[in-house]
């Protein structure tokens, strides 16, 4: 089968579900397919779509161990501000992420499903709703429930959904053992995004010999992308692992002028000079020679008209205030750089600003409740790599004509509701 995969019938906004299941067929259940769904993703390899890449089929394992009443978690929460991907599925094939979330449940031996939905996502919310109400008994009485959560980059963590589900703040949190074993009410908890269980819905119904149909041996099967910036058709387009970066701009019809570096992996992520970034392959082992890699499926391409300093210092003082506040390296580590990136971009940095902003990029790795001031050091650190002429001479001459423009790189105008 070739592409689209999941994409298939997505022109129906939302997605009825008789059309849904004329398009995909009817969801393989019984008590025979609770051990055969582990098996099969396993053999499909699939791994997690939200950027932590984690195989689905470890995560189920690990729940079933676990003592108690498991319950699976949706995770619609779409944190990264350049990312639509998940957004677009709940939106209009909300049927195949409930299938996919159905068919874990029952290889969990799950009583219930959460859909955990950023508050501020009124159509995704809508549609999941509409959908819930098509099926009322979606599977041997699941209680199922929507639940919104407030908008924020970090309130979409596991950590910080399960929090919040469990009646805090939504902000991750140091925990004494995996959500796997005790999450959502002390429970097994089997959480995992929308795209995942979109992909685990279809291997339920045609299996791993057919995932593997696409992609690469290492890394098999297909993945939403959102790509965005200067292209001709932005948006959100299904790849096959293992093909080219070139492949993709051509299935956007192009760039729209010339492209100075792209951005793998959003906010998170990586920049990656834009000749080195045009013979990529959009792959784990692809992307790796390049320190990058794809994250949560999303890639920007920034034109040569934009100030990459301009760009970086805006998403970075963003960055600093998505903190939840409960760690020094993101309410100081963040802060410090946010500050720094600032005073470069004014033209107003002290002579060691630059290597003061690579070196707490590094030194804040690895040492919050969560990985997001990680996430931002790498966004920065590549930034002054890759732009190093461009903060040079902002360093030294202050803002310039393209500081200007209209802004590539978008950031959410509302502030930190979990802070």
């Amino acid at each position: 089968m070739t592409l689209p995969r999941l994409l298939r019938g997505v022109e129906e906004v939302p997605m009825s579900y008789p059309e849904h299941h004329r398009v995909h067929g009817a969801l393989p259940l019984g008590p025979g397919r609770r051990l055969a769904l582990g098996d099969e993703l396993r053999r499909a390899a699939l791994r997690g779509r939200g950027g932590g890449g984690f195989p689905l089929a470890d995560k189920l394992d690990a729940v079933r161990r676990s003592r108690g009443d498991p319950v699976v978690v949706v995770n619609g929460c779409e944190g990264e501000p350049m990312s639509v991907k998940d957004r677009l599925l709940l939106e209009s094939l909300p049927h195949l992420v409930l299938d996919g979330a159905v068919v874990c449940a029952q290889a969990v031996g799950a009583s219930g499903i959460v859909i955990a939905v950023e508050e501020t996502s009124v159509q995704a919310i809508d549609a999941l709703q509409r959908a819930l109400d098509e099926r009322p008994d979606l599977y041997e009485g699941l209680e199922t429930s929507i639940v919104e959560v407030p908008p924020g980059y970090v309130s979409g963590q596991e950590t910080a959904i399960v929090a919040f589900l469990n009646g805090g703040p939504a902000k991750p949190a140091y925990i004494e053992a995996r959500i796997t074993k005790r999450g959502v009410e002390r429970r097994p908890t089997l959480m995992s995004n929308a795209e995942t269980l979109a992909h685990a819905a279809l291997i339920a119904r045609h299996g791993a010999t057919w995932f593997r149909k696409l992609g690469v041996p290492e890394e098999p099967g297909s993945a939403l992308l959102t790509l965005g910036g200067a292209v001709r058709y932005p948006g959100v387009y299904e790849i096959e692992y293992g093909s080219s970066v070139r492949s993709l701009l051509s299935a956007a019809e192009g760039v729209t002028e010339p492209v100075q570096a792209y951005l793998f992996g959003g906010y998170a992520g990586t920049w990656v000079d834009a000749r080195d970034a045009s013979r990529a392959r959009l792959s784990r082992a692809g992307l790796q020679p390049l320190g990058a890699s794809l994250g949560a499926g999303i890639i920007v391409a920034l034109p040569e008209s934009s100030c990459p300093v301009a760009e970086v210092t805006r998403v970075g003082s963003w960055m600093a205030e998505q903190s939840s506040g409960q760690c020094g390296a993101c309410v100081n580590g963040l802060g410090a750089i946010a500050g720094a990136l600032a005073a470069v971009a004014q033209g107003e940095a002290d002579r060691d600003d630059l290597s003061q902003i690579r070196r707490w990029a590094s030194q804040i790795s690895g040492r919050g409740a969560c990985a997001h001031p990680d996430g931002a050091g790498r966004f920065v650190s590549s930034a002054v790599t890759v732009f190093a002429e461009a903060f040079a001479d902002h360093a030294r001459h202050g803002p310039c004509e393209a500081c200007e423009r209209r802004p590539v790189l978008f950031t959410p105008a509302v502030g930190n509701p979990v802070a």
